[in-house]
């Protein structure tokens, strides 16, 4: 392995775990309700990732990142280490689930060999998935439910709208970029990422979105971009 390659995945290493010890001590000092201190550690750790491509060559040094992040989140889960991600009302498996989703993208990213497939998944994962949870929390009013076939899923019409409103728009910009051309195809090509990703998003249970959510957009870009 590349020396230069390690010191930066332990970089990386160090700078996520400043993130997650800074999020950790606002929630305790400001009092930030569980829901919201989790999204904010959601936000900044998988947004962290998005420049992965530039930077490692292969996918081990991914995976490495990757399993002592799960490994960390598995132990805390069993103490109060990281109430700011661990304090919720309700079951779910979506921080181990995060960098399983992480390795996994880059992994099918590096091997069609297109920096999108990763890029587009982590923005969407990083920055739709916590806009949705907020806006659904905190629009109450005339927020109704959305049911499948008389299931509930848990998930709000306003939730769902802000997921895919603000995932269309960050299809639209990283698809231009990357093909350095707005036309018909790059539209709805957005538009599709937005749809099936809201889609996934919407019928997750228990935190999988964090797996869902990306493994909708490489599916769709694998086969139309």
């Amino acid at each position: 392995m590349d020396t230069n390659k390690i010191i930066i995945a332990f970089i990386y290493l160090i700078g996520i775990a400043f993130l997650l010890i800074f999020n950790e001590l606002n929630y305790r000092r400001l009092n930030i309700k569980g829901e919201y201190s989790r999204k904010i550690a959601h936000f900044m750790s998988t947004l962290a990732t998005v420049p992965f491509p530039y930077i490692f060559p292969s996918h081990w040094y991914v995976l490495v990142l990757a399993t002592i992040f799960f490994l960390v989140l598995f132990i805390s889960k069993k103490g109060t280490l990281l109430g700011s991600i661990n304090n919720i009302d309700r079951l779910s498996i979506g921080s181990y689930l995060l960098p399983v989703s992480i390795y996994i993208t880059f992994y099918i990213s590096q091997a069609v060999g297109n920096k999108l497939i990763f890029i587009l998944p982590m923005l969407i994962l990083a920055i739709s998935d916590p806009i949705a949870a907020i806006v659904g929390i905190s629009l109450q009013k005339y927020n109704h439910k959305i049911k499948f076939f008389g299931i509930n899923t848990g998930k709000s019409m306003f939730g769902s709208g802000a997921f895919f409103i603000s995932s269309l728009i960050i299809s639209l910009i990283a698809i231009y970029f990357n093909r350095l051309v707005f036309d018909e195809k790059s539209f709805w090509l957005a538009f599709l990422v937005a749809s099936i990703s809201t889609v996934g998003e919407l019928v997750s249970f228990r935190g999988s979105d964090n797996i869902s959510i990306p493994l909708s957009v490489v599916l769709i870009l694998t086969f139309f971009i």
